[in-house]
């Protein structure tokens, strides 16, 4: 009885493990996955089927050194004009405001003075102390002819005509100066603007004081011609070979970004800052349709003298992940290395500049995305 319960236990488990050789395990039908290991902190990537990542050759072509540089639009100084009122006093009138566009001659404020008064008063006294040495000189001119007065006495009464003139005309060249017209004058001297341009400063408003010798502010207005800007940048110590005067460069502004504006380097610092070891550069920029604009932020590219070897792969080869831009290097025996470049402008058919972490020959994932998106899957 025993042989027969121990026989079927046998027959039983050999049963069951029949069975379960017969089943099939879905996951030995999958292709092994995606295999991330690191190698001194490089990583490497071991994935099944290679052939499914086409790659490409780096190449080279011939190029010239390009630097960015970073800047602001800025006034030409030589052609910004400050507009002063001669006349010290009070504003009673502004005839335009920061940021309006005048021309040559257009009333832009008028000022309430004394020396307006003062300086008609010295006139009509020069016009009577004229008019009286005149008569005099004439009188004497008659009694000298008749023999009555000595010669010596003409010539005191010339002189005296002379001077009498000379006052007249300094008296009138003062009205002139302060803006009255002596034939119409006013109790206000009114300031015209002496140039065409833009108003780009206000330093007085109504009721404020001016003038050159009044307490308050001698510059009124500041106008600048906008024809002619600068754009002022930063470059850095190192990058200074790169620049030299007469040098054109090609501005983009934030504002207009596909629109490529040509400038030439004016002037270039003699002294660093001393806290970020850069040097302004001036580039001077035609600007007749006026779209640059004061405060504008700029890019400033300049362009080596001499082509350079430069190297270039398929733009979906450049991988920009965590700010950084990196491409897939075959490693052999189905793996790939992500390698860390730096990436610079696209040169076109599709292709992207390499600055460095690549050499000419090298070979590089033609789809570095599709490569990525399966080491993530």
């Amino acid at each position: 009885m025993k042989h027969t319960v121990v026989l079927a236990a046998v027959v039983s488990f050999g049963m069951l493990s029949g069975c379960g050789g017969q089943k099939q395990n879905p996951a030995a039908q999958a292709p092994p996955p995606v295999q991330v290991e690191s190698e001194g902190g490089v990583s490497l990537i071991t994935v099944d089927r290679p052939n499914r990542f086409p790659v490409a050759t780096a190449t080279g072509y011939q190029a010239t050194s390009t630097l960015n540089v970073t800047g602001t639009v800025n006034p030409d100084i030589s052609r910004q004009i400050p507009v002063i009122s001669i006349a010290s006093g009070r504003v009673v009138a502004i005839h335009t405001q920061i940021g309006a566009s005048v021309k040559k001659g257009q009333l832009l404020m008028e000022v309430q003075s004394t020396d307006i008064s003062n300086a008609f008063d010295q006139y009509l006294k020069a016009v009577n102390d004229e008019r009286l040495a005149r008569t005099q000189d004439e009188r004497a001119k008659i009694l000298y002819d008749k023999g009555a007065i000595a010669r010596s006495q003409l010539e005191i009464a010339d002189d005296g005509e002379q001077d009498a003139k000379a006052d007249l005309t300094a008296a009138e060249q003062q009205l002139i100066v302060l803006g009255v017209d002596k034939n119409h004058p006013s109790l206000t001297a009114k300031v015209y603007s002496p140039a065409t341009g833009v108003v780009i400063g206000q330093n007085v408003t109504n009721a404020a004081a001016t003038g050159v010798t009044f307490a308050g502010t001698s510059t009124a207005f500041t106008i600048a011609d906008l024809s002619q800007v600068w754009v002022i940048c930063d470059v850095y110590e190192n990058d200074l070979p790169m620049v030299h005067l007469g040098q054109t460069a090609d501005i983009r502004l934030n504002a207009y970004p596909d629109r490529v504006i040509t400038g030439t380097i004016g002037e270039i610092d003699a002294v660093l800052d001393p806290s970020i070891r850069t040097a302004k550069v001036r580039i001077v920029v035609p600007n007749p349709d006026r779209q640059m604009r004061i405060g504008m932020f700029a890019t400033a590219t300049f362009h080596g003298r001499r082509p350079e070897q430069r190297v270039a792969v398929p733009a979906s080869a450049v991988l920009h992940l965590h700010d950084r831009d990196w491409v897939y290097v075959p490693a052999g025996d189905g793996k790939f290395r992500r390698v860390g470049v730096v990436g610079g402008a696209m040169i076109g058919d599709g292709k992207q500049e390499i600055i460095s972490g690549l050499a000419v020959g090298q070979q590089v994932v033609a789809n570095a995305l599709e490569l990525q998106n399966s080491v993530e899957q």
